[in-house]
């Protein structure tokens, strides 16, 4: 019978996470150590596989904990990534929103402002309620402009 030091010579060479991410790799190269040990004796290895690893449950717990500790770590660089993403297209849209403003404030000169006189009066006018501005002065309203009795 083949002794364990095979498995623990090949074992102790992988993490717990590679002994189940390379279990094929694993399993060859105990599989190789095992053929040796037996061909002295006159025995072939005709097949060798591994099925499955178990592991204490304290050493489950702590290679699920890793895990678990890896995928958080991953969403929160993802989560860190997508919010640099949203900053940098605020920054680009407000870039864009300021040099829109800088080219309006360059295209309005006086000769434009006096150009647009009428039309501003016109939206003025167009907007008037035709009640004269009040202010609130001691609880009553008063108008600002007020004409003697009788003119």
């Amino acid at each position: 019978m083949a002794r364990p030091e095979a498995l623990k010579a090949v074992t102790a060479r992988f993490t717990a996470e590679e002994l189940v991410t390379r279990r094929n790799e694993v399993s060859e190269q105990i599989a190789t150590q095992l053929r040796d040990k037996l061909a002295r004796h006159g025995l072939v290895l005709d097949e060798f596989s591994i099925a499955n690893f178990a592991f204490s449950p304290s050493f489950a717990s702590a290679i699920e904990a890793k895990v678990n500790a890896e995928q958080k770590k991953l969403q929160a660089d993802r989560d860190l990534l997508r919010i640099q993403v949203e900053a940098e297209q605020r920054i680009a849209t407000a870039r864009a929103k300021a040099e829109a403003l800088r080219l309006q404030r360059q295209e309005v000169t006086p000769l434009l402002l006096e150009l647009r006189r009428p039309e501003n009066e016109r939206l003025a006018v167009d907007k008037w309620n035709g009640q004269l501005p009040t202010t609130t002065v001691g609880g009553g309203a008063l108008p600002f402009i007020t004409l003697p009795a009788g003119h």
